[in-house]
């Protein structure tokens, strides 16, 4: 077994020590010489890549179209919006001046204090505001809506704790800004972009989710309704995975964006936005991973199968390669992505640690004497489970395969979500249980007292009011007031 395996913490001992070995060892991301941010390696680019690509293909099958916008944002436009400039101010990092000069000390540079900016410029946090302030000279008339525009970008949140892909000061992400010219219209595109959140992640990540509504207290800054997907890891903690809001006309008003209907009147337009970020890496790894490393859904592994030789001299390799060569070429015809690993550099018993750690999903190993046999041994990701399998027919095998381990990821992690899911009634119950984890289904009065009193008292907040969730009298578990419906609460990364 290769070193990195044999040291990954366990676990059941401490999940969080786990999850930060795991993004390290299996080679996603380190930390930088910058505090608070990431340098994502090859490897987990390439998971981002798969995402990144499938959601784009998604979005614009809704008619969205890509943009780009600027890093840098004025301070004015920050302040226009006075629920979203609240939001957001004590994570703002600024520039100030805009040029350097050579210390007179010889000690290096220094900032000149003759560069300074007249007016501070904002790092984006999020762009709402520089694109609400170009879309007034985009928008004119109602035959310029719906404008339904993405953009692929960096953010920066200044963070004090952080944690790779789950929270880093700066991250990758991609959000949507859309006008349109009707209220049912704009809320209709943000009810489409969580549905499209929602089918990503059960579908490619394998990750169950529930959709909701964000309560008003955890709702995006400066929107008027935010609907989120929560999805729960393997210690019980939520995770919010994609949000998308609707902003009503507030930006609009902000930075007087309107257009002439069809009577003919100027009218303001209303808005939607709506994102995912690289947080999707951190879902990916804590809703699959175990002991032994990363285990990847199929559709989003950068290698799906991994063919490793077991060979005692050149000519034994020869052959296996021969009888290899065409089964890769009929996967890669397929759209299986494959690796044969024929380096001499490393022995197999390190290759098959380094894959396990890695997560690739199937891994076939193939020797002199699988050759006479005319076998194969087959081994499965998410159980480990080896098998040897005649030679003829692999193919079909690891599509059949592939299909299998993406089906039993979500089943895995939906049972997961459904036996830690727990109704209470008892603030008392709900206080003890709390301690182990899971979403709790419980009633609310709706206020913001309550649910800050919750917050304070257990560190668990409101997730969400779940779409689906029907009517149901009850009184609040921690009031006794009135309340229609249950609300699930959790503790949340």
């Amino acid at each position: 077994m290769a070193k990195e395996l044999k040291d990954l913490t366990k676990r059941s001992e401490d999940y969080s020590r786990w999850y930060n070995e795991l993004v390290v060892k299996a080679d996603l991301a380190e930390q930088s010489a910058v505090r608070g941010c990431m340098v994502i390696k090859p490897y987990g680019y390439a998971i981002w890549e798969k995402m990144q690509q499938t959601l784009d293909g998604m979005f614009k099958e809704t008619g969205v179209q890509n943009a780009y916008f600027p890093l840098l944002i004025p301070k004015s436009f920050l302040c226009r919006e006075a629920e979203h400039v609240e939001g957001f101010a004590k994570e703002c990092a600024v520039v100030t001046h805009y040029r350097l000069k050579n210390d007179p000390d010889g000690k290096g540079v220094i900032v000149d204090p003759a560069a300074r900016l007249e007016e501070e410029l904002i790092v984006r946090p999020t762009s709402e505001t520089i694109i609400w302030g170009t879309y007034k000279n985009w928008i004119h008339s109602y035959r310029d809506l719906p404008l339904l525009i993405n953009q692929w970008a960096n953010v920066m949140r200044w963070e004090m704790r952080t944690r790779m892909f789950l929270r880093t000061s700066e991250f990758l992400w991609q959000e949507g800004h859309c006008a349109h010219a009707t209220a049912e219209e704009s809320e209709a595109r943000t009810v489409e972009m969580i549905n499209v959140y929602a089918d990503f992640a059960e579908n490619y990540m394998a990750m169950p989710v529930i959709k909701g509504v964000k309560s008003e207290n955890e709702r995006f800054a400066g929107a008027v309704n935010t609907y989120t997907i929560e999805a729960m890891m393997q210690d019980g903690k939520a995770l919010q995975s994609g949000t998308s809001h609707n902003l009503g006309q507030n930006f609009a008003k902000a930075f007087d964006v309107t257009f002439m209907n069809k009577e003919n009147k100027p009218e303001y337009v209303w808005a939607n936005s709506w994102g995912v970020s690289t947080r999707l890496m951190g879902a990916l790894i804590m809703t699959h991973s175990d002991d032994n490393g990363l285990v990847l859904p199929p559709k989003l592994a950068p290698i799906q199968v991994v063919i490793i030789p077991i060979y005692k001299n050149n000519e034994q390799l020869e052959k296996i390669s021969e009888a290899v060569m065409p089964i890769v070429a009929d996967l890669k015809k397929k759209g299986v992505s494959v690796k044969y690993d024929d380096a001499d550099n490393r022995r197999p018993g390190f290759k098959f640690a380094d894959y396990e750690l890695k997560g690739v999903p199937v891994r076939l190993a193939i020797g002199a004497r699988d050759l006479e046999n005319g076998t194969v041994e087959i081994m499965r990701r998410d159980t480990l489970e080896k098998e040897t399998v005649p030679l003829e027919g692999i193919t079909e095998r690891i599509e059949n395969e592939l299909d299998d381990i993406q089906k039993a990821l979500f089943d895995r992690a939906l049972r997961l979500r459904e036996s830690h899911t727990y109704k209470v009634d008892s603030y008392e119950e709900f206080k003890e249980k709390i301690e182990k984890g899971g979403f709790f289904l419980a009633h609310w009065d709706g206020t913001t007292e309550t649910e800050e009193k919750i917050k304070e008292e257990t560190k668990a907040t409101i997730r969400c009011v779940p779409l689906d969730s029907e009517e149901e009298e009850g009184v609040c578990m921690v009031t006794g007031k009135p309340s229609k419906r249950r609300v699930i609460i959790a503790r949340a990364y």
